[in-house]
């Protein structure tokens, strides 16, 4: 039986959309729902883990404070934008990309997206596991070893593969009780560490604060402030998996505040891996030095907090899985069409339940996969920025159908530029992550050769990004992009190259069943003329 027009569709109900636009009727997501997803997704301990790395860079608390505020607040305006493509367009962004970086370009979106989720999946499993079976150990004395944490990631994983399955509706249900869930057990922390947390803790640098002169304070500062702005921006190329849901007469500003909060929202997390990674470096250096957050907040926590610790575990990985596994499931069944949004999310799911196993027990590749995120992240910076100022230059307008020539396998539409892709977005995306991955600074893992230059600090994603938007624009201004990619109202003059009409291939193609496609050819001649 159809869902009623303005109904919410049951939560159980295997959702079948795909990247199609969307049909109007079922966009009955709001802005507070997006702000759920957000908030719930980066709610968890993956967050708290990056609120660590101020305090592991030796900032002290009142300055790591100060700057994990800014990389959130930084991070959270500069993603902002990103949620307004999905109520335009009625797809996801890396579809919505297509109006800029061509019809194949779109595969760079696609690409990023699969990049980040499977790295940000892997150690959502891999620090909810540890977490898990550490408080199991610790606590109940079960057994650890590679066969009981190998249970561990399994049942989170195949957990967040049925919620995905089940498709959006599931998930958002599953980010509210994640909200409230994860928030209690976070504040019920306050009564587990007060006694212990010291607000004046020094750390390696003593307190500086804005008016420092030390350069070693502010590469410190400045490394770890990137850090954390990388989770905000991380969630670029998911926001329109959501949004897509949302009425496209929602206010623009409506659906970035929603951003901002719940970026800001995440603060809780934040604050509690910082002031908990101060009381182990006092209170079990050992694992301070070490590096192991888990085991060191393990080691100095009471008794009773290994319950509230291991329930956030449980739903803190299931909001940030879904929401990672669920766009990932959807974009790759848009790269093969072949396969339903379901069949992709079962093969992905399962292909990154075999990449945790495989690289947590045979490759050790858990530190490595942490630095493969921060390089996959300071490329999807220039993309996302190139995205905003198309949608700018563009004043949000598309064209639904020809967004979609790549997933249905046609040819053609104004977005198709040369040969389906747009070099002016692809050159200057290539070019801006390039220069950003050279200035990638990450100890013992990746140092990129022009790091030097600046003292070591880690200035990849502000580099990357600043020389997108620069480029990109005076690219623009040299090179203008057709007219009729700008739409109503902007006339088609003479000299203006007609785009081809989007055509389906002769090989997929039924026996004597000619295509049924409205050209973009004649859609812009009809607005010209009016």
């Amino acid at each position: 039986m159809p869902t009623p027009a303005g109904a919410s569709p049951r939560i159980l109900k295997v959702e079948q959309h795909g990247v199609e636009p969307i049909p109007a009727t079922e966009r009955t997501a709001t802005a507070f729902d997006l702000f759920r997803l957000i908030f719930g997704g980066a709610n968890t301990f993956v967050t708290v883990i990056l609120g660590s790395v101020p305090i592991l860079f030796g900032l002290s608390f009142i300055d790591a404070l100060w700057v994990t505020i800014t990389g959130v607040m930084l991070g959270a305006l500069v993603v902002a934008p990103m949620a307004l493509f999905g109520p335009v367009t009625g797809s996801n962004n890396a579809v919505s990309s297509s109006g800029h970086f061509g019809a194949h370009g779109r595969i760079i979106g696609s690409c990023l997206a699969l990049l980040v989720a499977v790295a940000f999946y892997s150690i959502s499993v891999w620090t909810s596991g540890d977490v898990i079976l550490g408080a199991a150990h610790q606590f109940f004395a079960v057994p650890s070893n590679p066969w009981t944490l190998g249970a561990a990631y399994g049942i989170l994983a195949v957990l967040m593969l049925v919620v995905c399955i089940y498709g959006f509706r599931f998930m958002l249900w599953v980010n509210k009780v994640a909200i409230v869930g994860a928030t209690i057990m976070f504040l019920a922390g306050i009564l587990a560490f007060a006694d212990k947390f010291d607000f004046g803790y020094a750390g390696a640098f003593g307190i500086n604060g804005l008016m420092s002169t030390d350069p070693a304070f502010w590469a410190a500062a400045i490394g770890a402030g990137l850090v954390v702005m990388s989770n905000p921006v991380s969630f670029a190329t998911f926001l329109g998996d959501w949004t897509r849901y949302i009425p496209k007469e929602t206010p623009r500003k409506k659906l970035m505040s929603a951003v901002v909060l719940a970026n800001i929202a995440t603060l809780l997390p934040f604050i509690f891996g910082l002031a908990t990674t101060s009381i182990i470096a006092s209170a079990a250096p050992s694992f301070f030095e070490a590096g192991d957050y888990v085991g060191g907040l393990l080691s100095v926590s009471p008794l009773w907090y290994c319950v509230p610790i291991s329930i956030l575990a449980v739903i803190g990985g299931m909001s940030t899985g879904t929401g990672l596994l669920y766009g990932t499931g959807l974009d790759f069944a848009s790269i093969v069409p072949r396969l339903s949004r379901v069949q992709s999310t079962i093969l992905i799911g399962a292909a990154s339940l075999a990449f945790i196993l495989f690289g947590k027990f045979v490759l050790n590749v858990v530190q490595s996969i942490s630095t493969f995120a921060i390089l996959i992240v300071t490329c999807t910076a220039p993309w996302m920025v190139i995205m905003i100022v198309g949608f700018v230059k563009r004043k949000g307008w598309y064209d639904q159908d020809d967004l979609q020539v790549f997933n249905r396998r046609v040819k053609g539409g104004i977005y198709w530029f040369n040969d389906g892709w747009n070099w002016r977005a692809v050159a200057v995306w290539a070019l801006a992550s390039a220069t950003g991955l050279v200035f990638v600074n990450v100890p013992g893992q990746f140092v990129g050769w022009l790091s030097p230059l600046v003292a070591g600090v880690d200035i990849s994603i502000p580099v990357a990004a600043g020389l997108a938007a620069v480029l990109y624009m005076a690219v623009l201004a040299r090179f203008p992009e057709p007219s009729f990619v700008y739409g109503a109202g902007i006339p088609l003059p003479a000299a203006d190259p007609v785009p081809a009409p989007a055509s389906v291939p002769s090989s997929l193609q039924a026996p004597g069943t000619p295509p049924d496609f409205t050209t973009s050819n004649t859609r812009i001649k009809q607005k010209a003329a009016q």
